[in-house]
């Protein structure tokens, strides 16, 4: 991706976020050694033990969206039942979490979220039997300054860069996964570190040699996108289009949805104004579900271009307008570090359609959204 010069990028509104999402492989890395550090190895081994009956990881927004990511891959590390859900939802139904006590994962780039403490409150004041864990991309934010005396709460931060400054969530929402899926002892293995490293090249090459293929898909004729992606993809799939919409104001109507569930219903609402982006699995024997129904929108005529991420994709689901983005050399050997790839591709889609509908991917739906949600009233009661 070149890129122009810096005067220029701060002048059109984009200097921030095309900073982040260009530094992710870099901060990618940095974030696998901080796992690796013996202190911090500690605290989260201490977090972990004994081992919590059940995970919860919360959070708003993209946070939520990056506890999707995460949890299949964490439930299958820890062996113990894992649950992604809003912090909202915590926040009016505190009986959403499941009984018996375990540990509660708290999501946050700022960790100033109005949600974000108010929920930590009640399930200190409340929740007894819950213990606390806090990722956070903010030194100074109240997930991690507020509970330092607290027991049973523990924070990890992240390296200062991940604390983006744009409005749009980019490379804190993918050092957020990537950190979260590391719990458990897995970011002290060898083959984890390698395939960071692998991930890291991968979408560097991405970024270096198909930049333009994707500026060009965004610079389409389009007004939809759906976004598909299987079990943690999901939520990836998820980020990609709330990108798209915060990126271009809404400009683009964005859905996120899995393979087998388009045929549910939301498949009637694809066209020929629409981009189909697919999030290809690791896993064969998953795929298979997803290129049948990739063939099947190609019988059906339905998608105006589809961008195709994985690696390795059969050349009989690709179409002739069709933009393959090859993970090629990524070996991925879990579902969770091939998310980050597919999050920074819907990243760079959202990027090039702000930029092509005259917008500034910095400040987006200026005078609607803020970088942290501005505080609002916080009602007692009905949430038991």
């Amino acid at each position: 991706m070149k890129a122009a010069a810096p005067a220029m990028q701060r002048e059109r509104g984009y200097a921030d976020t095309l900073r982040e999402i260009l530094q992710q492989p870099a901060t990618w890395q940095a974030t696998a050694l901080l796992l690796r550090e013996p202190s911090i190895r500690a605290q989260l081994q201490a977090a972990l033990t004994p081992r919590p009956a059940h995970v919860v990881l919360t959070g708003s927004g993209s946070s939520i969206y990056a506890g999707e990511c995460i949890a299949p891959d964490l439930q299958q590390t820890l062996g113990v039942p894992v649950l992604a859900i809003p912090a909202g939802t915590l926040l009016t139904h505190r009986r959403a979490l499941p009984p018996g006590g375990g540990l509660l994962i708290s999501i946050a780039r700022s960790g100033d979220s109005p949600e974000s403490s108010a929920v930590v409150d009640q399930l200190l004041a409340h929740a007894p039997d819950w213990s606390h864990l806090a990722v956070t991309c903010n030194a100074n934010g109240k997930l991690a300054t507020q509970y330092e005396s607290s027991p049973h709460y523990t924070t990890l931060v992240l390296d200062e860069r991940t604390n983006d400054r744009s409005l749009v969530m980019t490379s804190s929402f993918t050092n957020l996964v990537l950190s979260g899926s590391a719990l458990g002892g897995r970011a002290d293995t060898a083959e984890w570190q390698d395939g960071v490293k692998r991930l890291a090249d991968c979408v560097q090459h991405v970024f270096d040699h198909q930049s333009a293929a994707l500026a060009a898909v965004a610079h389409r004729n389009f007004e939809q996108a759906v976004y598909l992606g299987s079990g943690g993809a999901l939520g990836a799939a998820r980020e990609a289009a709330l990108k798209m919409l915060e990126m271009t104001g809404g400009k683009v109507i964005t859905m996120a949805e899995t393979f087998l569930g388009l045929r549910h219903g939301p498949m009637s609402s694809l066209d020929g104004n629409t981009l189909v982006v697919a999030y290809l699995s690791p896993d064969p024997a998953v795929r298979a579900y997803e290129y049948d129904l990739l063939r099947e929108l190609t019988r059906k005529q339905l998608g105006t271009v589809r961008v195709l991420v994985g690696e390795g994709i059969a050349d009989d689901v690709i179409g002739a307008q069709d933009v393959v983005v090859d993970l090629q050399g990524l070996q991925a050997s879990d579902d969770a570090l091939p998310l980050l790839a597919d999050v920074a591709v819907g990243q760079v889609l959202a990027f090039f359609r702000c930029l092509a509908l005259g917008g500034k991917p910095d400040t987006p739906s200026q005078g609607v959204l803020t970088r942290v949600v501005e505080a609002f009233a916080l009602h007692a009661g009905g949430n038991a």
